[in-house]
């Protein structure tokens, strides 16, 4: 059997695994990156119940500190400064010592500090704990990343990264469900000690189940090492370089390189787009579209629910389209780009619409087509970053941080002048020029750290 090719930046194998010829090509492989990537998956869904619940405390919360609609838009949005400014350290660390180490410190710790926003008494402790959470979970995707990186092969990583995003979304979906139903028995304050304490239990489990790299984990049985790994020409299962740790980031390449950048304007169009998603739209229902608590409940969940098949459809389409034409560009380009414009397009009528149930549906459209870019997006640090994808995923995902962080704070801007139209308007704009980035900017095929690789001869 012919080795798996070589993509730029992740260059072919120095250490081979001796095993059986017979080993590649054997369908009974034993399947332990699943059980890692439904670990992984839990862990999307504890990050994201723990950055949005407070989108359904902000009423409770507006209303017992005196808080205005910008002072929540700050709130939201301090998360997302830290989150931004630990993204790259974040993502250098998974390279440089592995995501297990990584994760198993900063998930406790921002579980802790999830806990700790419910002894909050105002506008500028709030900031502070969001400040302080967000730069705990400023390593969780990255690591994640790298993770995947390191336990799937090319073919499969549109696909992992759409189903542990989907888990992000169904968080998203079912927080107002668990959030409004603790905060209507016990109050706003116990959401956060219930929530904290889902990471810990995570963190457990985590440490008892995952390993940094395959050939680690005793349940991982040859054949399976061979389809992630792909074989040499003698039939062994190789471990290419870029699955070593400790790798030491080429900063210069990374952040010269114009196809890095391009993929962090790409992404900051789309992270923009999704964030009012995880921000305002309780409110929206409730100060804009009148509904009440119990029924933002049920409608605020629609359009994440349609985001978690988004997640998987999108995902599902850049692997297939890239097995079938073997064309990485073409595969993750026309997933992402067409999305993108669609999602903008369902704003518009969300917008104007003077029927509840009709911005809602519209809403929903926009969301799932937003979420068809998650799998491409997410692919591609790991097809133009090898070794370093942690790193590379840092960046872009600083990138998209920060342009999300303007998203609350313009649209609380906007909604307290009454101007509840323009701010989907803005994001319309914004979603298509992601779309134009993505068309014709955008190259997974051209590696972000290829020549350092070539120069440390690996």
């Amino acid at each position: 059997m012919t080795p798996t090719p070589a993509h730029p930046g992740e260059k072919s194998s120095t250490i081979n695994v001796p095993v059986a010829l017979s080993d590649c090509g054997v369908t009974a492989a034993s399947g332990t990156r699943w059980t890692i990537l439904t670990l992984i998956s839990v862990m999307y869904l504890i990050t994201y119940m723990d950055r949005t619940n407070v989108s359904v405390a902000a009423s409770a919360m507006a209303r017992e500190f005196s808080l205005t609609k910008t002072a929540v838009g700050l709130i939201f949005s301090a998360f997302l400064w830290a989150y931004a400014l630990g993204q790259i350290p974040a993502g250098w660390l998974a390279d440089r010592i592995g995501p297990r180490k990584v994760l198993l410190f900063i998930v406790p710790f921002w579980s802790l500090m999830t806990a700790m926003t419910a002894l909050a008494t105002g506008a500028a402790s709030l900031i502070g704990i969001r400040f302080i959470f967000g730069l705990g979970e400023a390593g969780a995707f990255p690591a994640a990343t790298r993770a995947m990186q390191l336990w799937f092969p090319r073919t499969e990583r549109g696909i992992a990264q759409g189903v542990t995003h989907s888990f992000s979304r169904f968080a998203i979906a079912v927080t107002p469900f668990v959030a409004v139903s603790i905060q209507l028995a016990l109050g706003w304050r116990s959401v956060f000690y219930i929530f904290g304490a889902a990471g810990l239990l995570w963190s457990a489990a985590f440490y008892f189940l995952y390993r940094n790299l395959p050939e680690e984990h005793k349940r991982v049985n040859r054949a399976e090492l061979a389809h992630i790994r792909g074989c040499d020409v003698h039939g062994a299962p190789v471990l290419p370089a870029s699955q070593r740790i400790r790798s030491t980031a080429p900063w210069k390449m990374i952040l010269h390189s114009r196809n890095m950048w391009y993929i962090a304007i790409g992404y900051s169009c789309f992270y923009y787009g999704t964030y009012f998603f995880i921000t305002w739209f309780p409110t929206y229902l409730m100060d804009y579209r009148h509904l009440s608590l119990q029924a933002v409940g049920t409608f605020a969940s629609l359009p994440l629910l349609a985001g978690v098949v988004g997640d998987i459809v999108g995902g599902w389409l850049t692997d297939t389209a890239y097995k079938r034409t073997g064309k990485l560009k073409f595969s993750r380009r026309i997933v992402a780009a067409p999305a993108l414009l669609a999602s903008g397009l369902f704003l518009i009528p969300a917008a104007v619409t003077i029927h509840p149930w009709t911005a809602v549906m519209c809403l929903t459209g926009s969301l799932f087509f937003l979420e068809l870019v998650i799998g491409p997006a997410w692919a591609v640090p790991m097809d133009v970053g090898g070794e370093y994808s942690g790193t590379v995923t840092g960046v872009m995902n600083m990138a998209g941080s920060l342009a999300a962080s303007a998203s609350p704070i313009v649209f609380g801007f906007l909604a307290e002048r009454g101007y509840w139209i323009a701010p989907f308007l803005v994001t319309a704009a914004v979603l298509l020029s992601g779309a134009l980035v993505w068309t014709f900017l955008i190259d997974p095929e051209t590696s972000v750290v290829e020549s350092a690789a070539l120069a440390s001869g690996t």
